[in-house]
């Protein structure tokens, strides 16, 4: 499993969307027990903590200790800094498993083995992204896909084409279940918007490559299209994997 966010986890912590309520009330309406998750990959807990409203424990996992440590503390959550394909777990333990965000990063085949593992019979695994977001406003939007599509395009890993195209064409061996799309839907200022950007790891991969953001490239035309004293609505598509586990 990649790496990407450990340098920049203060603020993947802060400028990261959180995820609508109406996508875990869909998943667990599959989901037979909740007395134990496992957030795979958790980055900062943004779905652990969901979980932890939910389940009367949640273990929670990352590689990034960083990230562990901008992590949203509660007390049936526990963190561990390991792999998603090798944990310290029991066999049978998780009645869920989740890979919010991060599922195009892991080894799917390792992470199928170990899910199925330490996951019950009939355990969910529910694995979902978001891609692109936009807004109302037409001319914004054109920024936005020129700035991911053009200024940022080449800093992207290549795992990321499977964010664009909605985990269609990941690999996800468990039995399917039936899914739906989501929004994430949120109120910016311009500050949660830019740095929202700059969490984006092709962001931080062109800054290290050209020593500069490419935000400088957009600031002044987003200044001229968003005045500084408004907030602007946004969604993000989110999409989900679904599935249970059979042994």
């Amino acid at each position: 499993m990649k790496d990407l966010f450990s340098s920049n986890a203060k603020t993947y912590s802060t400028y990261r969307p959180g995820y609508p309520p109406e996508l875990f009330e869909y998943i667990l309406q599959f989901v037979s027990e909740r007395k134990n998750a496992w957030d795979c990959a958790t980055g900062n807990g943004q779905a652990a903590i969901t979980l932890a409203g939910y389940f009367d424990h949640v273990d929670a996992t990352d590689i990034s200790e960083q990230q562990i440590n901008n992590a949203v503390p509660a007390k049936n959550i526990h963190y561990h800094i390991c792999p998603a394909e090798h944990t310290p777990f029991a066999n049978n333990r998780f009645d869920l498993i989740t890979v919010a965000q991060a599922y195009h990063w892991i080894s799917w085949k390792k992470f199928f083995d170990e899910a199925t593992r330490t996951g019950k019979n009939g355990a969910v695994v529910a694995a979902w992204t978001y891609t692109l977001l936009s807004t109302d406003d037409a001319e914004l939007n054109h920024l936005i896909d020129r700035f991911y599509y053009e200024i940022v395009a080449p800093y992207w890993d290549t795992e990321r084409k499977y964010v664009d195209e909605g985990y269609a064409t990941v690999e996800f061996d468990f039995k399917p279940l039936p899914v739906k799309n989501f929004y994430i839907k949120v109120k910016w200022e311009h500050e949660q918007f830019t740095g929202y950007l700059n969490s984006w790891s092709a962001v931080q991969n062109y800054i290290k490559k050209n020593h500069n953001s490419p935000l400088e490239q957009i600031i002044p035309e987003l200044e001229t299209l968003w005045p500084s004293n408004e907030s602007k609505h946004f969604r993000f598509p989110v999409f989900l994997r679904m599935g249970r586990i059979e042994k």
